[in-house]
């Protein structure tokens, strides 16, 4: 499925649920955070390497939990008229100049702490 398929297919189902009167910007950057915070909760507590295996359960809620954050996120993209695939390959061009390969490989540090971008 294309992002513009999968934006069709949202409008469709909230057209159909009467949603779109609930999905204002703002309530739709809100319900991402929580669906992004519910990806972090299943990586809460367990240790590092853990985080690496998980059990077929555990993935199966990943996946869906993913699936929530693309969701919300397409939604929100087309209220603007982004394409979030766009805006990422866009991003990574700007991250390419912020974050030089020779100078940062192998470090985790932002840009402004080495004078990148």
């Amino acid at each position: 499925m294309t992002i513009a398929q999968l934006t069709k297919a949202l409008g469709e189902f909230t057209e159909e649920r009467d949603w779109g009167q609930f999905h204002s910007p703002k309530n739709l950057a809100m319900a991402l955070s929580v669906e992004a915070a519910e990806i972090v909760e299943l990586f809460q507590w367990i240790k590092e390497e853990d985080s690496y295996r998980l059990t077929p359960d555990k993935l199966m809620d990943l996946k869906e939990e993913i699936g929530d954050v693309m969701i919300y996120l397409t939604n929100l993209a087309s209220k603007f008229d982004i394409d979030p695939l766009e805006a990422a390959a866009e991003k990574l061009q700007i991250n390419k100049k912020k974050y030089p390969a020779a100078l940062v490989k192998g470090k985790s540090a932002k840009y402004t702490e080495y004078g990148g971008g």
